[in-house]
């Protein structure tokens, strides 16, 4: 049976009802209020079942933001996360998330689409080298200051005269 689902993008009320692991993230209602829809530090989007008209459970979920490159001059569209709910996998959402992002990314004339993914995330892996023909970044590697890091880069300020 094909699943009927679309995509739109997220609305304040929407990501207190998508969100549903509170114990795996210290991410709250009130900070994705704030930090997407009022400061617009993000962007989301959202799959859901059903039609517009009739909308029913979210399924699937593509958070991103945009970045800029000295190399390119160009914006870049970052997908910090990727959610497809385990029961809707392999029916197109994924695809249909990625096509969005692809539609939004030549919209604002973005030289790249990047993401990172977990390396025991062979599945996925699979399926970004070989449907998306995405080329993994080996020779970089991903940096990560938490906030005490960050307090601490206040240690290396030079006070000049």
């Amino acid at each position: 049976m094909t699943l009927t689902f679309h995509i739109r993008p997220a609305n304040v009320n929407d990501v207190a009802t998508y969100e549903k692991e509170p114990e795996s993230a210290r991410a709250t209602p009130a900070l994705f209020r704030e930090n997407i829809f009022e400061k617009k530090y993000a962007h989301t989007l959202l799959a859901f079942d059903g039609t517009p008209e009739a909308p029913g459970i979210a399924l699937g979920m593509a958070l991103y933001f945009f970045n800029f490159s000295t190399w390119t001059g160009k914006p870049g569209l970052f997908l910090e996360d990727l959610y497809v709910s385990p029961h809707a996998r392999n029916q197109g959402i994924g695809k249909a998330l990625f096509a969005e992002l692809g539609k939004i990314a030549q919209e604002k004339d973005c030289a790249r689409l990047d993401w990172s993914v977990l390396k025991w995330n062979t599945p996925s892996i699979a399926f970004y080298e070989n449907k998306l023909e995405a080329k993994g970044m080996e020779e970089w590697m991903g940096m990560r200051l938490e906030e005490q890091g960050i307090e601490n880069l206040q240690k290396l300020v030079v006070h000049a005269a």
